[in-house]
């Protein structure tokens, strides 16, 4: 006879460190296993959608900064990406190159961070996430020699990027992609037949490609459930028109596809930027433009393939020098969607471990 147990709500969060952030989750437990889930966001929210109405176009871009923490270039990227398609101007081909490249080693970054924090989630304390701390700091001193800084970068600009690499920008950035697919095999030569991590994450959080779908994530999280939608692909920007790179994809779409799926694509990222540091061609960094800039009234929509999925930024301008509206598609706050669907029926253990496989940002979720 099957004992008969009343459900219990416990609090995750928000100040947990497996919450990845200010995140908090109210569960129902049945005994150990999950009965419902209800999310609950805000704790980080700074109302940057809003904060944009009040500046101009250029000052906009710190605010991006802010978004997503660990991939703030890419942020810079998508904002300006979205602004010269309100003004109709396109960066120069060496700023495209320069973007391509600088994106490129933020998604390796990100990625870096999704793998620590994962496996520290699952109890492989400390170890691997230093390991890949080691490789980030490497990517942070680049950036820090493009812009300066090495957390909120401010680096992209309309018509293209702040300033041109600097001489010893790609002396260092080929000693860094001459050794990081060593560190990647490193990785999975360590990790990837873990027994732990397999028993872990194995057919564990399976999100069927159509569910996927439907529920509009995308980036890892999607193409791991087999579905190889990529924007750098399917609507190609910047110099990924120009260059030569696989989109990885999943099987079962369980953690461990998630996982092997973002490792992989750290090695498509070093192709990449190979393939940019032998095709940039001389030439201006950005467009001449004012300091001001007045987009004529309209409204539009850019987007690009960040490190967590499509990042896009919806503007309307009103002629003036300031957007009207700008509104945030974050790749994060989608991403939870079907958080719910992904977590009844699993255990408290299971629950931890898949929240940290969708790697998202609360920065970007709350804005």
């Amino acid at each position: 006879m099957a004992l008969k147990t009343e459900p219990i709500i416990v609090n995750i969060g928000p100040q947990h460190p497996s919450t990845h952030g200010v995140f908090r989750l109210r569960v129902a437990f049945d005994g150990e296993v999950v009965q419902d889930i209800e999310p609950v966001f805000g704790y980080l929210h700074r109302g940057s959608e809003k904060l944009a109405e009040e500046r101009t176009y250029t000052q906009v871009i710190t605010l991006t900064d802010r978004l997503d923490y660990l991939a703030a270039m890419s942020n810079n990227l998508a904002y300006c990406v979205a602004v010269e398609k309100l003004m109709g101007i396109e960066a120069p081909e060496r700023a495209k190159y320069i973007r391509t490249m600088i994106a490129e080693l933020q998604r390796i970054a990100s990625h870096l961070m999704a793998q620590g924090f994962f496996l520290q989630d699952l109890g492989a304390f400390a170890t691997p996430i230093m390991y890949m701390f080691r490789e980030r700091e490497k990517i942070l001193d680049l950036f820090e020699m493009a812009c300066g800084a090495r957390i909120t970068y401010s680096y992209m600009r309309v018509g293209g990027v702040n300033a041109d690499l600097p001489p010893e920008f790609m002396p260092y950035l080929t000693t860094f992609i001459n050794e990081m697919p060593a560190h990647i095999d490193e990785y999975e030569g360590l990790l990837r037949e873990n027994e732990i991590l397999i028993t872990r994450t194995k057919n564990v959080g399976i999100l069927p490609a159509d569910l996927a779908i439907n529920g509009s994530i995308t980036g890892p999280v999607l193409r791991a459930s087999g579905v190889a939608w990529d924007l750098r692909k399917s609507d190609p920007y910047e110099a990924y028109g120009k260059v030569k790179f696989e989109i990885p994809v999943g099987s079962v779409g369980d953690n461990y596809d998630r996982f092997l799926v973002r490792l992989e694509e750290m090695r498509q990222s070093v192709r990449i930027i190979k393939q940019c540091m032998e095709q940039m061609p001389p030439g201006p960094h950005r467009v001449d433009l004012p300091m001001l800039l007045r987009p004529r009234k309209g409204d539009a929509y850019g987007s690009i393939e960040g490190p967590k999925g499509e990042l896009g930024f919806y503007l309307v301008s009103d002629g003036g020098v300031s957007p009207y509206r700008c509104a945030i598609r974050s790749s994060s706050y989608i991403n939870l969607n079907l958080l719910k669907e992904m977590l009844v029926g699993w255990k408290m253990q299971d629950l931890i471990t898949i929240f940290g496989s969708l790697d998202v940002n609360m920065g970007e979720v709350d804005r």
